[in-house]
Order: structure tokens, then C-alpha cells, then sequence
């Protein structure tokens, strides 16, 4: 505990404060020795980082708690990794800095929820560099992350609705291996329909905001 307390600049008082509020996880157990390791040390610094940036240490513990039951990278990617997509490696301070003051448990939950992020180790994963990226250029436009999380959430019942369109017309007229090769086809289709959906939406505020 003393060697711990040492390395990540702290008081063998504050590590026990810590344990004790279950922001960090119990030490390994070999009789009578308790063991730490780099686990525990990657979580104190966490908590420095957390605490330098004006997180409380209520919200911290609720954090912890978040990140000790959220949901395991195997859960996140499921079946297997994602196909085009490209998973994100982040500690807790760095998806802190991403959006800074929107990561709360509340927050931290629905992503996990979402299946945007998972836990594997000390680490979390996000399962998208692309929608991570949009999500903190959002967050930077001013957005609250919740409001981006919950339009992440009813965008996903779209996407599923129209990769389901899109692989029952494949079948019908082609073998199921063919919805690989021709799944560009597809994203292409809907990535020209949202644009032009957009025109006509932009246009027509264009128009009520010019009046009779």
C-alpha cells in the first residue's frame, strides 16, 4: 500500500479513504499479503486527472462504479470486430478530455447502453472511431452528450430498419455472401437520400424564415 501510495503521489490516508469510498477496486489476496498492481495505480491517476478537471469525488465513485459494471468488449463487439468500422482504445481521462464536463455516470451508462463503449480492463473501448469523433465535434458545437446519445439511440432504430430493407431485397434475388460485396451499394443509396433530405430541410427553413 505504501509502495502504491508512493508511485501515484499520494498518502497511504488518502488510498485508504479511497478504498474505503470503493473508488478503487480491492487489492488481490495471497493470505495475508494484498497485492496491487498497475490496475489500481492507472485508476488513482484517473482520479487525479478527474479531480484536477472539477469532478467531485461522489461523481467519481459513481463513475467507477459505471466503469466496474459497464459492459465487457466482448459484449460490445458481439459477434466479432466491426467490419468497417475501427474500435477506440481510451483511458477515462482521455474520453474525459474528449468531452470535457459531459462525462457523467448518467452519461457513461447510456453509451454503454448504447453500445458506443465497453470496458476491458483499466481501458474503454468505443466501438466506432467515426462516431466518436462526431459525438466530441458535437459536444464541442455546443450540444449537451446526452441529447447526442439519445439522437444516437433513435438514429440506430433507422439504421437497423434500413440494413434490414436493404439485406431482405439482396435475398430475394441474389446468395446471402453477395450482401458483403454489395453493401457500398447501400450506403451509398442512403448516404445520397440523407443528403438530399437535408437539402429539403434546409430549404424549407430557408422558406419560413422568409415569411409571406
Amino acid at each position: 500500500m505504501e509502495e502504491l501510495a508512493r508511485l501515484a503521489g499520494i498518502t497511504v490516508r488518502t488510498l485508504r479513504f479511497y478504498r474505503e469510498r470503493r473508488l478503487i477496486p480491492p487489492p488481490r489476496r495471497e493470505g495475508r499479503i494484498a497485492w496491487y498492481d498497475d490496475h489500481h495505480l492507472a485508476r488513482l491517476r484517473t482520479i487525479a486527472a478527474l479531480l484536477e478537471r472539477g469532478h467531485t469525488l461522489n461523481g467519481i465513485a459513481e463513475l467507477a462504479d459505471a466503469f466496474d459494471h459497464g459492459r465487457d468488449v466482448g459484449d460490445l463487439l458481439g459477434i466479432g470486430e466491426p467490419t468497417e468500422e475501427t474500435p477506440v482504445r481510451l483511458t477515462p481521462e482521455e474520453l474525459a478530455a474528449r468531452f470535457e464536463g459531459e462525462v457523467t455516470p448518467e452519461n457513461l451508462a447510456a453509451a454503454m447502453e448504447l453500445g458506443y463503449l465497453g470496458t476491458d480492463g483499466d481501458e474503454l473501448v468505443h466501438i466506432s472511431r467515426r462516431l466518436l469523433d462526431v459525438s466530441s465535434a458535437l459536444v464541442r458545437e455546443g450540444i449537451p452528450l446526452a441529447e447526442v446519445l439519445d439522437a444516437g439511440k433513435r438514429v440506430r432504430d433507422h439504421a437497423d430498419a434500413l440494413a434490414s430493407l436493404f439485406a431482405d431485397l439482396i435475398l430475394r434475388h441474389a446468395p446471402e455472401q453477395d450482401l458483403h460485396r454489395l453493401r457500398p451499394l447501400a450506403r451509398s443509396v442512403v448516404e445520397a437520400e440523407f443528403s438530399l433530405a437535408l437539402d429539403r430541410r434546409l430549404g424549407k427553413r430557408s422558406d419560413e424564415g422568409q415569411g409571406p
